[in-house]
């Protein structure tokens, strides 16, 4: 490990896959995704049990698309943004896979991966699968205010994504390696607007970005695109003036799943895309599929997280950012 960063070899993607609810299905990558459900509740009676069928329907079509079982992986490492993890946990006991849960707001997927890779590279494991989820209305229901309330959304707000994405690590050799992770640190700039996250995510993302370039010795010119999770409209204009400063022009190289995801124009949802599912689905369904059509032949795959809760926002705390970072690029 230098620094953040840690070199992982014999680590690589075997199979993703992606799931969408019915106003991501509307948006511009809907042909992307693997799974579009048109009913938000997905046949449930609440919204939690819907982001657990989500969940579980989605680590099915993983499993499905690489010719695997739940008894070929040796472990999960999963999250979500409801309390205790609630949709992981409910929606992934059936498997009776060892489960890692885990919490890093928006950047759970990325640390998901992260932890896998490492995991397959040291050989503690021959298969491992990162997945996540988020879904609008129990978050909404969690974090905000309950759809019947009615609540008034600022320009700054960002619309949780119904969704998730997962993917099956493995020592298999395949075409998709992870090859590099950086961990993410902690930074807290004195955000505490729960309505702009961006603002309080986009520091911590160009403090991994930058600590990634300096541990590898790279710059944004030997990757085709740095992805990131969902700084959304807001915290993507920050992050390149974050990076403008310290003398990194991204802005040709720079892509948001969050600004991605929806369409600006035709759909309302303010500073755009947001939640654990946003970043999950767009890899798992996009650029996944760009890069196995070698379209793309290396990224940097950006987590971006506010670490916030129900409880710390009530009492006027800061809203911390949190950003773990994948490198991933063809094999062959």
């Amino acid at each position: 490990m230098r620094n953040q960063t840690i070199e992982i070899s014999g680590a690589y993607i075997e199979s993703a896959f992606s799931s969408v609810g019915s106003k991501e299905s509307e948006g511009p990558l809907s042909k992307y995704f693997d799974a579009h459900y048109s009913d938000d509740l997905l046949g449930q009676k609440t919204w939690e049990e819907a982001e657990s069928c989500m969940i579980k329907n989605t680590l099915s079509g993983a499993l499905t698309s690489c010719k695997k079982t739940s008894e070929d992986l040796d472990a999960i490492f999963a999250g979500d943004l409801l309390n205790q993890c609630m949709a992981s946990s409910f929606g992934l006991k059936s498997f009776d896979i060892p489960l890692f849960g885990l919490y890093g707001a928006c950047s759970t997927f990325v640390e998901g991966i992260c932890l896998g890779a490492m995991c397959v590279g040291a050989g503690y494991a021959k298969s491992v699968g990162a997945i996540t989820s988020s879904h609008f209305c129990s978050s909404q229901k969690q974090y905000r205010f309950p759809l019947e309330y009615g609540e008034v959304r600022t320009p700054t707000s960002q619309w949780t994504v119904t969704g998730s994405g997962c993917v099956i690590i493995s020592q298999k050799e395949t075409d998709i390696q992870i090859s590099k992770v950086t961990v993410g640190k902690i930074v807290d700039l004195g955000v505490t607007d729960a309505n702009n996250m961006g603002a309080a995510m986009a520091p911590s993302c160009a403090d991994t970005l930058l600590s990634h370039f300096k541990s590898t010795n790279t710059d944004c010119d030997d990757y085709d695109c740095i992805v990131t999770g969902d700084l959304a409209y807001v915290g993507t204009d920050i992050l390149l003036e974050l990076m403008k400063k310290e003398g990194y022009d991204i802005r040709k190289k720079h892509l948001d799943c969050g600004s991605m995801i929806f369409d600006k124009d035709a759909q309302k949802v303010d500073a755009g895309g947001s939640g654990c599912g946003c970043i999950a689905s767009v890899f798992s369904g996009y650029f996944y599929k760009m890069m196995k059509k070698k379209k793309l032949g290396k990224i940097l795959l950006i987590g971006t997280g506010a670490l916030m809760s129900p409880s710390s926002v009530l009492l006027g705390e800061p809203i911390c950012g949190i950003s773990h970072a994948a490198e991933i690029e063809l094999s062959r």
